[in-house]
C-alpha cells in the first residue's frame, strides 16, 4: 500500500506541467505586449523627446525583465519539480539551466520583482507631476518592502547553507576523531 501511495504521489509531479506550458503561453502574450509597446514606441519618434525616450526603453526592458524571469521560472520550476529536460549538450543550452534549485530561483523571483518595481519607480519619477504624492509614496514603500524582503530573504538562506555548512564540517570533524 505504502509503495502504491508513494508511486501516485511521485506520478502527481506532471500535474506542474500543464502549468508550465500555461507559462510558455503567458510569455507568448507578454511578446504581444512587447510588440505593442515597441509599435506605439516607435510612432512616436517624430516627436520623441529624451525623457519619453528613455520612459519608452524602460517600458520594454520591464517586459522583456518579466520575460527573462518567465524562463527561469519554466526551466527550473519544471527541472526542479517535473522532470530533467533532454537538452543533451545543446549549444544554445544556457548555463544556469540544471544548476538553479528552489533557494536559487526564490531569490531570482525577487530580484526580479525588485527590478521590475524600480523601473516602475524610476518612470513615475521621471513624470513626477502625472502622479499624486500619495500614489508616489506607496510605491516607494512597496518598492522597500520589495528591497527588504529580499534582502530578507538572501539573509535566510545564508544562514541556512552556512548551517548546513557547519553541520557538515562538524559531521566530518567527529568522524575522523572517532576512527
Amino acid at each position: 500500500m505504502e509503495r502504491a501511495i508513494e508511486r501516485v504521489l511521485f506520478a502527481s509531479r506532471w500535474l506542474m506541467a500543464p502549468m508550465y506550458l500555461g507559462l510558455v503561453g503567458t510569455l507568448g502574450i507578454l511578446l504581444w505586449a512587447f510588440m505593442v509597446e515597441l509599435y506605439h514606441f516607435a510612432l512616436e519618434i517624430p516627436q520623441l523627446d529624451v525623457d519619453h525616450a528613455v520612459m519608452g526603453a524602460l517600458s520594454l526592458i520591464d517586459l522583456s525583465l518579466a520575460a527573462n524571469l518567465l524562463v527561469i521560472v519554466i526551466f527550473s520550476g519544471y527541472e526542479n519539480f517535473v522532470s530533467r529536460m533532454d537538452t543533451g549538450d545543446h549549444e544554445d543550452r544556457p548555463d544556469w539551466q540544471g544548476e538553479v534549485d528552489f533557494s536559487t530561483l526564490k531569490l531570482k523571483l525577487v530580484a526580479s520583482i525588485v527590478a521590475i518595481s524600480g523601473i516602475h519607480l524610476l518612470k513615475v519619477f521621471m513624470d513626477l507631476d502625472k502622479y499624486p504624492q500619495e500614489k508616489i509614496i506607496w510605491m516607494v514603500v512597496i518598492h522597500l518592502v520589495f528591497v527588504i524582503s529580499g534582502v530578507l530573504l538572501a539573509a535566510m538562506d545564508w544562514i541556512s547553507n552556512h548551517a548546513k555548512s557547519l553541520k557538515k564540517s562538524s559531521k566530518y570533524a567527529s568522524q575522523g576523531t572517532e576512527t
